[in-house]
């Protein structure tokens, strides 16, 4: 576990006075700071309920497009199996000119 005395020797006397001047202003800076946070967050958090309220609308649009897309096929595959595969030509005179061979 590191010790202060580590830390201070590490960090100088510009981060010591730093440091002590964090702990000075942070009362004052603090209020500060959380005033303009709270907007901020707010702004945030209203911006990403209207995100959320449109995504609603479009995944809903996109399920019922998924679902037409879907019933679609089933149609056509129930189609194909009435259909059959090929259709008996109806010429079946050989009409090449090369008479067979």
């Amino acid at each position: 576990m590191p010790k202060i005395t580590d830390f201070v020797e590490e960090a100088g006397a510009p981060g010591i006075i730093a440091g002590i001047g964090a702990v000075l202003l942070a009362p004052v800076l603090l209020p500060v700071i959380a005033g303009v946070g709270k907007p901020i967050a707010k702004s945030i958090i209203k911006g990403g309920i209207v995100a959320y309220e449109k995504s609603k609308g479009a995944f809903a649009e996109l399920g019922e497009t998924w679902e037409d897309i879907v019933a679609e096929a089933k149609a056509e595959l129930a189609e194909a199996k009435e259909v059959p595969a090929f259709e008996p030509a109806a010429n079946t005179i050989d009409t090449a000119s090369d008479n067979g061979v």
